[in-house]
């Protein structure tokens, strides 16, 4: 007589274990429907709100669903280990995100992470008061530049538009991104926003990856350039603001005007 298959050697193909007893028990991944009602995402999120939930909890929300045998939690924690951690997570593209090739995670979903990390950092950019910011200071400006900057492995250069009473208009417009030179910096592009707007002053800022704020001597020549191309609009460039990141024995950015590298003033 032919020996009936136990129910341990059937649970190999239920994904299942056998106890000591013989009885089983599951070792797939459970489904969020199996899991208890206050470790499921949206509703961890109803009951503790946004800001006490961790980070995956957050990220399986946007995600929304896994695949038999992952399920969307399981695909958040993978996807924040792969980046190792949720800061490099918020710096990656949309191609990043992509390259990482994780099973649950198509273009779609990837591209819904992308566009939230997007709109966080653009509204880290915001200014929070009704009344638009009063540029006083370097430390103005990279307030309201550092923000925008942190996440940024590229150099990027902006441009903050000024009215009479040095009052932002609008929000700081990025003109350019990539490695900062002559070739790269567009005088029409960033010009034509002031002249546009009505600005009667300007404030160039850009970052340096590296945390490092010190200009380099092409920032000093793109820096000139630049002003020189503004007198031929009657446009006056206040200041060039460079920022990175504050250590212990440098502040986090530095200002061409207080360095006296360059002549802003000079008719």
């Amino acid at each position: 007589m032919a020996q009936q298959p136990s129910k341990c050697r059937e649970a190999k193909i239920r994904e299942t274990k056998c106890r000591e007893d013989g009885s089983e028990y599951s070792v797939a991944p459970l489904t969020v429907r199996e899991l208890p009602t206050e470790m499921r995402p949206r509703e961890e999120f109803l009951r503790r709100g946004a800001a006490h939930v961790s980070d995956e909890v957050l990220l399986a929300i946007l995600l929304r669903s896994g695949l038999p045998g992952k399920n969307v939690i399981d695909l958040a924690r993978e996807l924040l280990v792969n980046f190792k951690g949720l800061g490099p997570l918020s710096r990656a593209t949309f191609e990043e995100i992509q390259a990482k090739k994780l099973s649950g995670l198509g273009p779609v979903k990837a591209m819904e992470i992308a566009a939230a990390l997007e709109l966080g950092r653009r509204a880290a950019g915001q200014t929070p008061t009704a009344e638009p910011p009063v540029i006083r200071d370097p430390a103005s400006v990279a307030q309201l530049i550092q923000p925008l900057a942190h996440a940024l492995r590229q150099e990027a250069l902006w441009v903050l538009l000024l009215d009479s009473k040095n009052r932002l208009i609008g929000r700081p417009l990025e003109v350019t991104r990539g490695l900062l030179d002559s070739s790269a910096v567009p005088p029409r592009e960033i010009f034509g926003h002031a002249v546009r707007h009505g600005a009667a002053a300007v404030v160039l800022a850009h970052n340096h990856p590296s945390g490092d704020p010190t200009p380099s001597a092409e920032d000093v020549r793109v820096t000139r350039q630049l002003i020189e191309a503004a007198r031929l609009l009657d446009i006056r460039i206040i200041d060039h603001i460079i920022v990175g990141q504050p250590t212990e024995s440098r502040p986090g950015h530095t200002s061409l005007r207080e360095l006296s590298l360059v002549n802003f003033d000079r008719k």
